[in-house]
């Protein structure tokens, strides 16, 4: 056995531990009739996509998960752009402690961090809202931002900003006319990353929200609760989306990269 085939069979528990949990969602969301012990549904339906094209609860629930994680993006990538910036223009135990305090919010379990902003955002009067909910959410969200423009930061050479600053550029043009073109690629893929953070927050949208704002992964767990699995299965799917869209972006853009020389 060669050793490209070896490879290839270790692969294969890896796909099959990836794919299967998706196949068996893709059934469960058209099973109509399925009791055990059969091995698959006894009649297929359709019932819970077409529900969503009459505007049902996963539909809007996955309205509002659009908006709040496309919010939450768009805070952590403006606020977290600049942070790894200064970062990374810090040194020794500084830049140390300012990527721990980055950090802290990514490791800390999720149920504590809700904890501690459901007191914070309800003394602000921010509870069960929809703007409450989005700046909990940016709270992660930075953290990951601001650790990845931290890395970005790092490898780019300082001495770009410092060249345009000598030949009479203001700040702002740096920003706009040297940074923002040469990170066009790094800010799109910290806006992925941070909608991702957001899409699939359930702890900090349950004690956040309060039950009033219904995100897709909250609906999800209702349906689940309630037995209704068909319509679990189909907001699970639902959810899986923007991850398998990023990665095949992801992919795409790597191919499409020239060879190094």
């Amino acid at each position: 056995m060669t050793a490209g085939t070896r490879r290839t069979l270790l692969l294969i528990p890896l796909g099959l531990a990836a794919l299967a949990p998706v196949a068996m969602l893709a059934l469960t969301s058209v099973a109509g009739r399925w009791f055990y012990p059969d091995f698959l549904p006894g009649e297929l339906t359709s019932e819970s996509w077409r529900s969503l094209l009459d505007g049902n609860r996963l539909a809007g629930a996955a309205g509002t998960s659009l908006a709040v994680a496309a919010a939450t993006a768009a805070v952590a990538v403006t606020l977290g752009l600049p942070l790894g910036r200064a970062l990374a223009r810090l040194n020794g135990w500084r830049r140390h402690l300012g990527a721990a305090a980055a950090f802290l919010p990514v490791a800390a379990p999720p149920i504590a961090l809700a904890t501690g902003l459901q007191l914070a955002l309800l003394t602000l009067g921010l509870g069960g809202t929809y703007p409450g909910v989005t700046l909990a959410h940016a709270v992660p969200a930075l953290g990951y931002a601001a650790l990845y423009f931290l890395g970005v930061f790092l490898l780019l050479d300082p001495r770009v900003e410092d060249e345009a600053r000598s030949l009479g550029a203001t700040r702002v043009q740096i920003w706009t006319r040297v940074l923002a073109p040469m990170l066009r690629r790094p800010i799109a893929e910290a806006l992925v990353l941070a909608f991702l953070v957001s899409w699939a927050q359930v702890p900090l949208t349950l004690l956040i929200g309060g039950g009033a704002v219904r995100t897709l992964p909250v609906e999800v767990l209702a349906f689940v609760r309630a037995g209704q699995d068909r319509y679990a299965a189909t907001g699970a799917l639902l959810l899986i989306v923007p991850a398998a869209l990023a990665i095949a972006l992801g992919l795409s853009a790597r191919r499409s990269e020239p060879a190094p020389l």
